[in-house]
């Protein structure tokens, strides 16, 4: 579940201001039943959690005690996964599992307990429709039975309700007293100054306005890990994101750029090093892998089913289908699920948490970004163009050349395209202008392969049931309609690769 909330420090003596007047007309403001709230919050013995504005708890009193908070793309929400159990001494294996990229298989102790006594207040609509909570705590920080401190804190929840709304409610706290703006989470505000240390994982920082190539190549390692990590405990929960894509598909975007990205600036960082990395981001990018293209197979099948509504498809069919790649998605998660809880895998986050810290670079990388990057990303472009090891160049594809000379272009689009984009905040101009150009070669690339792919399991799936002639037909009209999109593909593909292979795009190459 995605939290949005607004916090604010507030004095002991604060008086809450009348909130009736930013809510529409009609509005009210409810209070609930006061309640005193006991949290424990688990952490790492060097506070990784907290430092990275991460907190496992476990609740007295609520329904579900157990209570991860993950940060979110978007400032001021949280991802927050609540789970029933009792108290112990270490937390239940999934929820410790959830936050794995930050303690990194450390062990979670009980690291501070808050007690807070809680005045909470429902923000409604003239017809009752919940529009906000208001949650007024006096927070005390206790020492087995001793309050070690006490300070107050308000938190504002969004419910159904315009952002707007809470921005005259902010407005309303903030002209009584209270502080807006850069907030200390009660746990780690309870921790003390340690608990707001730096986080152990390094953000991509901002480049200078004139970056060595090893500053680009360090911010685009860190984007990468920073992408993986992320979205690790939202494929362990197996939930969409916000936007109706996937973490998946995100986590397995962050392993295959961050690879090509160290294939790519190889001149700049040690081999040995770069070699490992790759390595096993190879192998979970792999695992992730079966898993996106069960998912991809599985969302195609309705959109292709329902291509033509003149010509329904048998949905008994579609649903037998849908039901054997069900099965095929289980089981990839299953295996992905279970490769994130080896000692192999913690042992990669550790590998990536210290190469975001400290990239291994090479003596290269000290020199100008400008003068450096161009004729690495170079090698990738002509690669793209002209074809490499084997593969077909995009200037020489045909609309009748098999499905694997499209493939092969298309992986070497993939990596030409993270290659420009990796420099283009550096290098701007005609290099952002490529990188879009490739995005839209890459798009049509990108729906050819799922095309060819689907075509071929559609066919797959019914041979497995050959008695089962109703989706034998069904999958061979899906497979006609498949094979037409590819068609369309192919006819759309020259015009998109002529504008980004035209020599103004590409002349900062040479």
């Amino acid at each position: 579940m995605l939290e949005e909330e607004r916090k604010y420090e507030v004095a002991t003596e604060f008086d809450l201001p009348d909130l009736t007047g930013a809510l529409p007309s009609g509005g009210q403001v409810v209070a609930k039943e006061p309640k005193v709230l006991t949290a424990t919050y688990f952490d790492t013995e060097d506070l990784r959690l907290a430092r990275a504005g991460v907190s496992l708890r476990f609740r007295k009193g609520d329904d579900e005690p157990w209570t991860v908070k993950l940060p979110a793309d978007v400032p001021g929400t949280r991802h927050e996964i609540s789970r029933p159990g009792r108290k112990a001494k270490t937390p239940p294996e999934e929820m410790a599992a959830l936050v794995t990229p930050y303690s990194r298989g450390e062990g979670l102790n009980p690291a501070v307990v808050v007690r807070s006594a809680r005045r909470a207040y429902l923000l409604k609509a003239q017809d009752g429709t919940i529009l906000a909570e208001l949650d007024d705590d006096t927070v005390e920080v206790l020492d087995g039975e001793k309050v070690r401190s006490t300070f107050r804190e308000v938190e504002v929840e969004r419910a159904d309700c315009d952002p707007a709304l809470l921005d005259e409610i902010e407005a309303l706290l903030v002209k009584a007293g209270a502080t807006a703006g850069t907030f200390t989470p009660k746990h780690a505000r309870a921790m003390g100054a340690a608990a707001t240390a730096a986080p152990d994982l390094v953000p991509p920082g901002t480049l200078s306005d004139a970056p060595t190539a090893g500053d680009v190549v360090t911010a685009a390692i860190r984007d990468g890990i920073g992408r993986i990590l992320a979205h690790d405990p939202l494929v362990r929960l197996e939930q969409p994101l916000p936007d109706g894509d996937t973490a998946v598909h995100q986590m397995r975007v962050g392993c295959r750029r961050l690879r090509s990205d160290l294939r790519t600036f190889g001149a700049l960082v040690k081999p040995s090093w770069s070699r490992a990395l790759r390595d096993e981001l190879g192998w979970i990018a792999g695992v992730l892998g079966a898993a996106r293209d069960a998912e991809v197979l599985r969302e195609r099948l309705r959109k292709t089913a329902a291509l033509d509504p003149l010509a329904p498809l048998s949905a008994k069919s579609v649903d037998r289908l849908d039901a054997r790649l069900a099965k095929r998605q289980r089981r990839a998660l299953d295996a992905l699920g279970e490769a994130l809880r080896t000692d192999r895998y913690r042992k990669l986050v550790d590998l990536l948490v210290e190469a975001a810290r400290e990239p291994k670079l090479s003596p290269a990388a000290d020199a100008p970004a400008t003068e450096v990057l161009p004729r690495l990303v170079a090698a990738p472009w002509e690669a793209l163009v002209n074809g490499a090891k084997g593969t077909a160049g995009a200037a020489d594809l045909q609309p009748g050349d098999p499905d694997e000379r499209w493939h092969g272009v298309r992986i070497n689009g993939k990596r030409a395209r993270y290659a420009v984009e990796a420099v283009a905040p550096v290098l701007g101009g005609q290099a952002v202008a490529l990188g879009k150009a490739l995005s839209k070669v890459q798009n049509l690339l990108g729906e050819h392969q799922d095309a060819a792919m689907a075509a071929d399991t559609w066919l797959d799936l019914a041979g497995e049931k050959p008695d089962d002639h109703g989706m034998a037909v069904t999958a061979g009209r899906l497979a006609e309609r498949e094979r037409a999109i590819i068609h369309a593909v192919r006819g759309d593909f020259p015009a998109a690769w002529a504008v980004a292979a035209h020599p103004k795009k590409t002349a900062w190459l040479r």
